[in-house]
């Protein structure tokens, strides 16, 4: 029986015998975003939770301020695609940028765009960041039964509990998509801590930031961009995030470091 994004299989695997085994593989489609009636973007992904794919990538895009401008939102009885209609016009915007991403990011606007520097007092463990992050691939996750597959969560820094989480093959996917589960279920994203398995590029960090999440944190590593924008937006960057230990890139007092700044 076909599992939820997934397609059964069979492969070869060879440990001083050959042996045939039946398993699941993520499975990955072209998915359209329509808006309105008219093609917005084509991305690669996952197709599960198109819903909330659609509406994050719109809200992360600035292309619309909320659920409130959503008069309905239809996915595909294939899962190929999603018609969001709004209840007021809309225009396509004319520059696309392909991005780094897994997945092939998308974005309309330049990743760097001017955002206010974060002024907010989070203050949180770095043992708790490392223990959430743990827990965004759970045992019946996506990613226990094929692999394959990014996550990104949202956690709340109060209680140390993750409000939010969705699975991709994209990791901009993941991102957009936890922000639609966000939109639909009413959670406030600012003040959030954003946990991703996957590298933190520019746009990534950029996404983060319009959730107004003041720590953004990854079990790999920053691109160099993504490491002048945090600092430049003060912006709490982790990377190889571990039980053990993290390794912070940019404001780590919101994580408990006192020590005086380097020159």
């Amino acid at each position: 029986m076909k599992k939820p994004g997934t397609v059964r299989s069979h492969r070869y695997t060879y440990r001083h015998e050959w042996q045939l085994d039946e398993i699941e593989i993520i499975e990955e489609t072209l998915i359209t975003i329509y808006v309105n009636g008219q093609e917005l973007i084509t991305l690669m992904g996952s197709p599960l939770d198109l819903d909330w794919l659609a509406l994050g990538f719109l809200k992360n895009e600035g292309l619309i301020a909320g659920v409130d401008e959503v008069e309905r939102i239809r996915v595909s009885p294939n899962g190929c695609g999603v018609e969001v209609w709004l209840k007021r016009s809309f225009e396509k915007p004319e520059r696309v940028i392909v991005t780094s991403g897994c997945g092939r990011g998308v974005t309309f606007n330049d990743p760097a765009d001017r955002i206010e520097p974060f002024r907010d007092t989070l203050r949180i463990e770095p043992e708790h960041i490392g223990t959430a992050i743990n827990h965004l691939q759970s045992k019946d996750s996506l990613y226990a039964r094929a692999r394959g597959v990014h996550a990104a969560g949202l956690l709340n820094p109060d209680d140390n509990q993750l409000l939010a989480v969705a699975e991709d093959i994209g990791r901009h996917n993941s991102i957009d998509k936890v922000h639609g589960a966000c939109l639909v279920e009413g959670i406030e994203t600012h003040g959030l801590v954003l946990l991703t398995t996957g590298r933190i590029s520019s746009e990534m960090l950029r996404k983060g930031a319009l959730m107004g999440c003041p720590i953004i944190a990854s079990r790999t590593s920053p691109t160099s961009l993504s490491v002048n924008m945090a600092r430049t937006w003060n912006i709490t960057l982790v990377g190889y995030v571990r039980r053990d230990g993290v390794q912070v890139y940019s404001s780590p007092e919101r994580l408990g470091y006192n020590a005086p700044p380097p020159p």
